[in-house]
């Protein structure tokens, strides 16, 4: 069996390809950024055609994205996430017809009351990420259609060592580890009461393969379904270095963050037998280098 992963080179792809290898799969992986994978834009309709026409193969994926909600972002977002998935859906059609299609999802796209986000909770519009997911949804629902399995996997906010330093989570990770170094720095966060998800993002690659071994279910939040604030985040970090938090923590002033709480409801994916094995603490850890995941 083979795979082809577009967005080979975010913690996704790199999590993904792993437990594709680990289950005897060849995987061809695709980036625009340069590295141990074939350099390409999903957005070139040629190059997809190419890969799909040549590879045939059994299982697709774009996880390729830029994650900002900015409306600057508007035309990186059309290109990538709503052409990208044209060009994947329309060659799996014309040349792999017996391919299935994994396509990246985000709980940003919905309405958000503050209460737990299914998959069949209504849309939202308001930024450019947002309408391209929707964009790509309703591309998958319409070559479902026609004849091809594809599939839409909700990711709500997940987490590892391989995020980018700007990223929340390993920002805060990585303040820590400086300061108990000696760094003597301040650091300076947002609203600590946010409350988001902290899944592992390895578990998130996990419920992909789940979701697309199924016949009959398409879409599915993925997400662990548990709530912690940032501040629980920047107390777990900062514990595994023995140091008190709000000592070294600032807010900053007249911070808005962009939603209060971000929380999905996972008991489709749950109900498939999918379950996250890395919890919150654990995860804290991994990030920190004081943990390691069994198997990974």
């Amino acid at each position: 069996m083979k795979a082809l992963i577009f967005g080979m080179n975010g913690q996704d792809g790199h999590y993904l390809a792993a437990l594709c290898r680990s289950r005897g799969m060849e995987v061809v992986g695709v980036s625009r950024s340069p590295g141990d994978w074939l350099q390409g834009d999903v957005a070139d309709l040629e190059l997809v055609e190419g890969l799909i026409g040549a590879h045939r193969p059994e299982l697709v994926f774009h996880l390729a994205a830029n994650s900002t909600t900015r409306h600057d972002a508007l035309f990186e977002h059309h290109r990538t996430i709503g052409q990208g998935t044209l060009n994947i859906l329309e060659s799996v059609r014309r040349l792999a017809p017996q391919a299935r299609v994994f396509l990246t999802g985000s709980g940003l796209q919905f309405v958000n009351t503050g209460a737990p986000i299914a998959e069949t909770d209504p849309f939202d519009h308001g930024s450019s990420y947002a309408v391209a997911r929707n964009y790509s949804v309703q591309a998958s629902r319409y070559f479902r259609g026609l004849g091809v399995q594809s599939y839409v996997g909700y990711l709500f906010h997940h987490e590892s060592p391989l995020r980018k330093p700007n990223h929340v989570s390993q920002k805060i990770a990585l303040a820590a580890l400086r300061i108990a170094a000696g760094s003597g720095e301040t650091l300076d966060l947002g609203d600590l009461t946010t409350r988001k998800e902290w899944t592992f993002a390895g578990d998130v690659a996990e419920a992909m393969l789940t979701l697309v071994d199924q016949d009959e279910v398409h879409e599915a939040t993925i997400g662990s379904g548990e709530a912690h604030n940032i501040a629980e985040w920047v107390e777990a970090c900062f514990g595994l270095v023995n140091l008190d938090w709000r000592r070294h923590v600032t807010g900053i002033e007249g911070f808005s963050a962009e939603y209060p709480v971000l929380l999905s409801d996972p008991r489709t994916i749950s109900g498939l037998g999918w379950r996250p094995r890395v919890a919150f603490g654990e995860l804290a850890a991994l990030m920190m280098g004081k943990y390691r995941v069994p198997g990974v």
